[in-house]
């Protein structure tokens, strides 16, 4: 496969001299790994000393495709010859096209289009405000541990505390209940409540999926109070669960998921698999709320950012990869359980849908090698996976996440779980000492 990332004239794979260019240039916003990176394919990454690690990561859920795939370099090239940019003030296929493909597998609605998971999110809370404005309602009920972006309106959505530090005074009309818990949500209506926004499973929050019995009890819950029902599925959706929507996987074969939909969600990540865009549907009747003049952006639904998105649903439907989700993904987490069985003392839970899966380590006071360093349990684990050749992605302070490119082979995994079990290994000798 040809590789397709751009080499710096001014380095020669000299890690110390691209960190040194990030430590003088580049704000230092990002808790960085000790890894520089060169180039990809598929489901592996090299760095710039040769090392090549397998990506169980995924660019935390982008690279639905994997790296380097050559239907998405395909897809760039050809539409970049024709049209790279219009402004949103014309009409264009692609973006019309990939509307047309997104609700569909949805449902009857409309699609506007962004550049990322936080924009979508702000195009959710404008909707509800939206529909609420007459009434004089705005405020927005969002779940503890929840994890909505990085704007001003993101940090005050999110439900971790963390996140909102030296950015107080927060904005306005965000409340948070307790996730998977009904009542809370019902106890934290107020007459200025206009919607409820949840992820399908909390991705930052440690890989909690909602349980059917409060997806089908919101929905009712805000069809009771007139209130719109949101999902950000930024990081669960895209067939990341086997389903397109993680709420339809979870609700598959249960009593009364006929009556569940929702009135706005939020996408991004694997949408344009590494290329930035980001999208929200709106269900009918609410898909005219934001007319013209109301909502906007210079390169939301640009029609190279489409048919790079069109083409990874072209493969990912060709290919069968919502089905490879669910199967190598069950294999992950089966496997992932066993060494779970195994070694309790350092993995206390395995749990998630498809390629969104996590794994909750023990407390840090009892793995010995993790107790001396301030650092995480989880951060410290993805080190050592990064040392035995594996990328994964923390979540908090004790769960490490896997999000691989939904099209993971079978022989790929198996490495995954052959590393991970020989690090958990190593971890239990220093326990049993």
């Amino acid at each position: 496969m040809k590789e397709i990332v751009p080499q710096p004239p001014i380095v020669q794979n000299d890690q110390r001299a691209i960190q040194e260019l990030f430590q003088k240039h580049v704000v230092p916003s990002y808790g960085r790994f000790d890894l520089v990176f060169k180039g990809g394919a598929g489901s592996h990454l090299w760095d710039v000393n040769g090392k090549r690690y397998l990506d169980l990561g995924g660019g935390i859920a982008v690279c639905s495709l994997g790296h380097a795939h050559p239907e998405i370099t395909e897809a760039l090239v050809q539409q970049s010859k024709q049209l790279v940019h219009v402004s949103n003030l014309y009409y264009h296929e692609p973006q019309g096209r990939l509307a047309e493909k997104l609700a569909s597998l949805i449902g009857l609605g409309k699609i506007f289009f962004c550049n990322s998971g936080a924009e979508a999110n702000e195009g959710l809370y404008k909707l509800a405000r939206k529909f609420g404005h007459d009434e004089g309602r705005f405020e927005i009920i969002t779940a503890t541990n929840s994890f909505h972006g990085r704007t001003l309106a993101g940090i005050a959505a999110t439900g971790q505390e963390k996140i909102k530090k030296g950015f107080e005074p927060m904005v306005r009309g965000f409340k948070h209940a307790l996730y998977n818990d009904l009542e809370a949500v019902r106890a934290a209506i107020s007459p200025a409540t206009a919607a409820v926004l949840i992820e399908g499973i909390q991705g930052e929050g440690g890989i909690t999926a909602a349980t059917p019995d409060y997806l089908l009890g919101l929905r009712r819950l805000c069809d009771e109070k007139k209130l719109l029902l949101l999902m950000d599925a930024v990081q669960c959706g895209h067939f990341r669960t086997g389903r397109f929507l993680a709420s339809q996987r979870i609700l598959e074969g249960v009593t009364g998921a006929e009556d569940f939909h929702v009135d706005g969600v939020a996408m991004a990540k694997s949408l344009g698999g590494g290329f930035p865009i980001g999208a929200i549907w709106i269900r009918q009747p609410f898909a005219d709320l934001l007319g013209p003049g109301t909502h906007g952006t210079t390169y939301g639904g640009t029609p190279l950012g489409c048919a790079v998105a069109l083409r990874i649903l072209q493969v990912i439907e060709r290919e069968g990869l919502a089905d490879n989700a669910r199967q190598t993904g069950e294999f992950l987490k089966s496997e992932l359980n066993r060494i779970a069985a195994q070694y309790p003392q350092i993995i206390k839970a395995v749990r998630g849908l498809g390629m969104m899966i996590g794994f909750e380590l023990a407390e840090k006071e009892q793995i010995p090698a993790f107790v001396t360093s301030e650092k995480a349990a989880s951060v410290q684990f993805v080190n050592d996976l990064h040392e035995a050749g594996v990328l994964t992605i923390p979540s908090g302070n004790q769960v490490v996440r896997l999000l691989p490119a939904l099209n993971l082979r079978p022989d790929e995994a198996s490495e995954g779980i052959r590393i991970i079990e020989s690090v958990v290994a190593k971890l239990t000798q220093t326990v049993t000492r």
